[in-house]
């Protein structure tokens, strides 16, 4: 019987460096020569893309309903996982994904303020026993963040455009779903250097294999 993959998650607040980070896991594991498939929330399948460009660049001369965003942000993940990483963790694949559920809570919980019951029904209809099993969360003052993302000079999206206060509360609900789930959550000081951040993700990722081999 073939053995399952592992699906792994990067989360984090903006401009805590999750691209960067996504880099560096997937060169670790081509380093491993361990076989992985990269994608992304909301996104990873071409359906799933499509529900992304109207989260992220809807019609801005209608505000997008807290329910609304919620409900396509699982619409998106019901994709994803069923089409993408189901078939990717039953053929041995493991599977690194930049966000996925836990980044619900946070943004859709915590940032719009929707009751964390209603995130828990969906979470138990569409995710349910597809959780990773392992989280590296890239924590950073969200001050930081934004100083980082203004750097970049980039357009943002509808989300990135939103008040620190929203990330405040993004952050908060990300260390406390960490707290709580200490096993899976590994929290990566993202405020420091470059080399310091991958270091804290090497040594993470060693104790993974070295616990799964």
């Amino acid at each position: 019987m073939m053995t399952p993959g592992k699906l792994i998650t990067i989360e984090g607040t903006e401009g805590a460096g999750k691209s960067t980070a996504l880099q560096f896991v997937q060169d670790y594991f081509v380093k491993a020569n361990q076989a992985i498939v990269i994608t992304r929330e909301p996104g990873g399948t071409e359906i799933a893309e499509e529900i992304r460009r109207v989260l992220l660049y809807s019609s801005k001369t209608e505000a997008m309903q807290p329910d609304t965003e919620l409900l396509l942000m699982f619409a998106s993940r019901a994709q994803h996982i069923q089409q993408c990483i189901v078939p990717a963790l039953s053929a041995g694949t493991w599977v690194v994904s930049d966000r996925y559920v836990d980044a619900s809570y946070a943004y859709q919980g915590g940032g719009r303020g929707i009751d964390l019951h209603k995130i828990q029904t969906l979470d138990q209809l569409v995710v349910g026993k597809v959780y990773p099993h392992l989280t590296l969360l890239l924590d950073i003052p969200v001050e930081l963040g934004v100083l980082r993302t203004e750097k970049r000079g980039l357009p943002k999206d509808r989300i990135e455009q939103e008040k620190k206060e929203f990330f405040e509360r993004v952050r908060q609900v990300y260390l406390e779903r960490a707290k709580h789930d200490p096993g899976r959550i590994k929290i990566i000081d993202a405020s420091l250097s470059l080399a310091e951040v991958q270091a804290q993700i090497r040594s993470v990722l060693d104790t993974f294999m070295a616990e799964k081999s």
